[in-house]
């Protein structure tokens, strides 16, 4: 076998391991986008202090991530939260997402950061803890929320919205916290 004819065997031998992980675009497309396939929250664990000094060190996605700070606002301006995130904005970190990360505290999440708005999937493979998934629009105004269980890895539930941002983070934290659909969201240094 030539060894073109052995690359073009392996980049299809990935494409169809991809389909088999669940890895499918949420929109049709005329040029493939790595940020159109829908991640899948999932992470690995390195052992970092929370974002806030402080606090008991958690299971996190790691040092090769950025953080910042997303705030909460209702339609009247009023502030309502605010979560310290791990930033997955390539595509290799969005499919980690956070799987096999221990625990969030609240006030703790990761920020899903794509280059455009689109209908967006997320499921719960390899979760380890329940998540609220907030889907936010690029203007910023949260148009989803879903509270997502741990899942066993057979028929998993895909949480899906209309997005450029999507912030996972412990369940039942927008209800604690009274965010809502219609809410906005505003992420420090963007």
């Amino acid at each position: 076998m030539s060894r073109g004819a052995l690359h073009v065997l392996v980049l299809v031998a990935i494409v169809v391991l991809a389909g088999c992980a669940g890895l499918t675009p949420t929109t049709e497309t005329t040029a493939p986008e790595p940020t159109a396939a829908a991640p899948e929250p999932t992470a690995t664990t390195t052992t970092t202090p929370h974002l806030d000094s402080g606090s008991t060190p958690v299971a996190t996605p790691g040092s090769n991530y950025d953080t910042t700070r997303v705030v909460f606002s209702d339609e009247n301006g009023t502030q309502l939260a605010t979560v310290d995130a791990w930033v997955a904005d390539t595509f290799a970190k969005q499919y980690t997402g956070l799987s096999d990360t221990s625990t969030l505290d609240d006030g703790q999440g990761m920020l899903f950061v794509f280059d455009s708005e689109d209908d967006r999937g997320f499921v719960m493979r390899d979760m380890a803890f329940p998540l609220d998934m907030v889907f936010v629009a690029a203007d910023g105004t949260i148009t989803t929320i879903h509270h997502a269980p741990v899942e066993s890895d057979g028929d998993l539930t895909q949480y899906s919205g209309r997005a450029k941002y999507v912030l996972e983070v412990p369940m039942g934290y927008t209800n604690e916290t009274g965010v809502e659909v219609g809410d906005r969201i505003r992420i420090e240094g963007r």
